[in-house]
């Protein structure tokens, strides 16, 4: 039973949470920026907040451990789920959203844990036949989707302090 490959794309989830990267950025350094106040502030009426943000990131980590499950596809992109309103999300709460994200991302992580590159190879169960894929590919592709909402994250937060510094002067 080999686990380098899964043992790798765990790491990179970890990596991604709280460690040192190379782009000089983690989910962790980020989300110390942003508190209750900022949580839900839309700096731009387009732009997504910081909450809504972790939100869909919980959405589609909780969707893609239901199909590495063999389960079929649960959330679509049309889903209120995948964009859920600040006004539904402040209703939970900021510290209640931000531990249901980590405790995503650590189920995400205990789930492959029990598994091996072998799983990793196996296809999922209901792809389509236009567009067959194994288990890899939707753990490659939730680690992809962290780092896009990261790099989002980051213009967020530094459209609130532009917005934060302006109504400052």
């Amino acid at each position: 039973m080999a686990k380098v490959l899964i043992n790798n794309m765990i790491q990179q989830l970890k990596n991604i949470e709280s460690a040192d990267l190379w782009i000089d950025e983690n989910f962790d350094k980020k989300l110390t920026e942003v508190n209750e106040m900022t949580a839900f502030e839309r700096p731009l009426p387009d732009m997504h907040s910081i909450a809504e943000l972790i939100s869909h990131l919980i959405e589609w980590r909780k969707e893609v451990l239901s199909r590495l499950n063999a389960n079929p596809r649960g959330l679509e992109m049309t889903d209120s789920a995948n964009w859920r309103t600040n006004s539904e999300l402040a209703k939970k709460g900021w510290d209640n959203l931000l531990k249901e994200f980590y405790t995503s991302q650590q189920s995400v992580i205990y789930f492959l844990e029990g598994n091996d590159d072998e799983f990793l190879a196996a296809p999922y169960p209901y792809a389509g036949p236009a567009f067959p894929h194994d288990h890899k590919y939707l753990v490659t592709g939730l680690i992809h989707h962290d780092l896009y909402h990261l790099g989002q994250m980051g213009i967020t937060i530094k459209f609130l302090k532009m917005r934060e510094i302006n109504q400052m002067a």
